[in-house]
């Protein structure tokens, strides 16, 4: 029993060191925060890409009220809708993938800079973080 007992001992002393050890690692993280939204608005090809997507919804809007108009079966209508409505947000993603490429390594490059460790959205911080947001805008704009 007491060679039991000291191997408990043993193991919550462990636990302890090693909860030590993680409070030490975490408390040298540099967390810093940023505004996706303000970022993406700023970006040099926002406006482009927002013009492209606009256009491209409404020539499938046009395409997909004709075949509507075309079609007197209510489940087919439905079909048609859902299939062109799933075409755009594929097509949606594939124009801003490339922005989201060019935000997420200005987002690194900056963090990497100032020897930021941790970086999460403006939103989610209730107090402290470095708010790199502007530096990040500057970044997208150098390049």
């Amino acid at each position: 029993m007491f060679l039991t007992r000291k191997v408990a001992v043993a193991l919550v002393m462990a636990a302890v060191f090693s909860l030590a050890a993680v409070g030490v690692a975490a408390a040298q993280d540099v967390i810093g925060c940023v505004s996706p939204q303000k970022i993406m608005f700023q970006h040099p090809k926002f406006q482009q890409v927002q013009k492209q997507i606009k256009d491209m919804s409404d020539s499938k809007q046009r395409e997909t009220k004709a075949a509507i108009d075309k079609e007197s079966d209510d489940k087919k209508k439905r079909e048609i809708y859902q299939t062109a409505r799933q075409a755009l947000a594929k097509e949606e993603a594939k124009l801003m993938e490339p922005l989201f490429k060019d935000i997420n390594l200005a987002i690194r490059t900056v963090a990497n800079a100032k020897k930021i460790t941790v970086v999460v959205d403006k939103d989610a911080v209730f107090y402290g973080g470095v708010d790199i947001t502007d530096a990040v805008i500057a970044e997208l704009k150098r390049k």
